[in-house]
């Protein structure tokens, strides 16, 4: 057997057993699937941004919120930042790649929404320009990070920090607590 795969595999079960033990970070999970679902309940929307991998995980998770994740239910508002490639390419092309999720987040946030921002270093600065964003115009943030929560963990309300400091196994738990806020936010708002 390839020892990569065995390894990889049991490299992301341990982050997982790590997640599993963290008692502050499973508080953290369950404050932010309560703050999506008071955010939906009350007609507001849950913005996502993230880069590469990231940035298709932002998609992922808004596309099981704003489509269905277990049930067939009413569409909740929630999309990712990055999905309008006309705009990205215009606005990092005119202002810079750092500016288009401020911008998206300035044009598109209001007060009691959510920005859930997605970086396994919590440094990125096109994420950070984002959350600084949301943050003036009222919103509440959610930072999805690795272990430190980089720059990002002063600047969230809630942050999701998984215990790693490796890039795929964060992505892959990132993942798993997107499914599992999903799951909840679902779960509350529908009863299913």
């Amino acid at each position: 057997m390839n020892t990569i795969i065995e390894k990889s595999i049991r490299e992301s079960i341990a982050v997982k057993q790590a997640l599993l033990t963290d008692r502050h970070l499973l508080e953290q999970i369950e404050q932010a699937a309560q703050l999506l679902t008071q955010t939906f309940r009350a007609g507001g929307k849950v913005l996502f941004c993230g880069n590469g991998g990231s940035a298709a995980d932002a998609q992922h998770i808004a596309a099981e919120l704003s489509g269905r994740f277990y049930s067939d239910r009413a569409p909740l508002f929630a999309e990712a930042l990055h999905v309008n490639s006309s705009y990205l390419t215009a606005v990092a092309n005119d202002y810079g790649y750092e500016q288009v999720f401020a911008r998206m987040v300035e044009a598109a946030g209001r007060p009691g929404d959510v920005l859930v921002a997605i970086s396994t270093s919590g440094n990125s600065a096109s994420i950070l320009r984002a959350v600084e964003k949301a943050t003036a115009v009222g919103m509440a943030v959610v930072g999805m990070t690795g272990t430190t929560g980089g720059k990002m963990a002063g600047l969230c309300q809630v942050l999701l920090n998984v215990p790693s400091a490796d890039t795929p196994r964060i992505q892959e738990a990132h993942i798993l607590i997107g499914h599992m806020l999903c799951q909840i936010v679902e779960q509350e708002l529908f009863g299913e």
